[in-house]
């Protein structure tokens, strides 16, 4: 199919101080969250000076593949739209109404399928195409990449690279604690998530020869009785020391493409302080970023739309559809009643 841009969709992120309250408003818009618990994340921008790293992360992301495409084709123009800070969706899906475009290939910053992760995207698209109205681009969305080959290679070797920062004497009991973003329970058990992660844990722990590895999750948020993805990854580092699990741990955040707010603070800080007083010797993989085979993906992927080009997949999951079933990954179920209470207030929302 004959395709005229790439459109980049991410979740977006404040870029100064008066930013960080009217970004958190559009990320908690329509949801009952108290006030104190926003003001409380708002801090953790704060202490950034405001400026969330995620925005320039995905300007670099796109000046890489501009190089890629610009260098093996196909020469695409790729425009960008986030979820929830400038450049907001509907006005990028207007400006390419007003340049022309017709048919736009979207890639998701997001490489598993879930709600949050897969389908709202979707429905943010379809809500700036209606919002932008007749004209508006046709949009279809490039599939989940979790076992990708390039996604799986970027990801091992971000990894070799943070276990050598290990000191020497404890690399022989070292445990790759591989870390996803937690959701709830009633979004996991209608969706692929998990199963993906597990995926993606084992193809990668396979490549690197590594036998002691787990899964854990972070970045919980929620009212305290709604259930969520467990273990929490500061309770697994107490239990990796109190149960003598490793002498040293790696963390490698599979879930996410950039080093964003969630990886710098509940990772760089929370759980960086925490290890630091367990005495337990920790290092952090980088996500895959720019990384050239990451980047090398997404044009395959493209190519499989524009060129049929073969849907490369790792494991034993194959690669995902194009175009997802009408009851794929709903929307969780909303806990009823009282005022939800968030469980804590140490979680960032990008």
């Amino acid at each position: 199919m004959n395709y005229d841009a790439i459109l980049i969709v991410s979740f977006g992120g404040p870029e100064s101080r008066q930013d960080v309250l009217p970004f958190l408003e559009n990320v908690l818009r329509g949801r009952n969250v108290p006030r104190e618990r926003m003001l409380a994340v708002a801090e953790h921008y704060y202490h950034f000076e405001g400026k969330s790293p995620i925005n320039q992360q995905t300007r670099e992301l796109i000046a890489a593949l501009e190089a890629e495409l610009a260098e093996r084709g196909p020469k695409l123009p790729i425009y960008w739209g986030n979820r929830n800070w400038h450049p907001m969706l509907a006005n990028t899906v207007r400006r390419m109404k007003q340049d022309g475009i017709q048919r736009a290939l979207a890639f998701v910053t997001s490489a598993y399928s879930s709600y949050s992760g897969c389908r709202q995207y979707r429905e943010d698209i379809a809500r700036a195409q209606n919002e932008v109205g007749p004209g508006a681009p046709q949009i279809d969305k490039l599939r989940p990449f979790f076992n990708h080959p390039g996604f799986i290679e970027a990801t091992a070797e971000r990894l070799q690279d943070a276990l050598v920062e290990i000191p020497a004497n404890a690399r022989p009991d070292v445990q790759i604690v591989y870390t996803a973003h937690s959701i709830p329970l009633s979004m996991a058990n209608g969706c692929d998530y998990v199963r993906q992660l597990e995926e993606v844990r084992k193809l990668v722990s396979q490549r690197l020869g590594a036998t002691n590895d787990a899964l854990v999750y972070q970045s919980r948020s929620g009212p305290p009785g709604q259930p969520w993805l467990e273990p929490d990854i500061l309770d697994y580092l107490r239990d990796v020391k109190a149960r003598h699990l490793a002498s040293a741990v790696v963390l490698a955040p599979i879930s996410f493409i950039s080093d964003h707010m969630e990886v710098l603070y509940d990772l760089d800080i929370e759980a960086r302080q925490l290890s630091d007083s367990l005495d337990l010797p920790m290092a952090r993989a980088k996500t895959v970023g720019v990384h050239p085979k990451f980047i090398a993906m997404i044009r395959e992927l493209i190519l499989e739309q524009t060129t049929r080009a073969e849907r490369r997949a790792l494991g034993t999951l194959g690669p995902r559809p194009d175009v997802c079933p009408e009851d794929c990954c709903p929307a969780p179920q909303r806990p009823g009643g009282a005022e939800p209470r968030e469980k804590t207030a140490s979680k960032s929302l990008d």
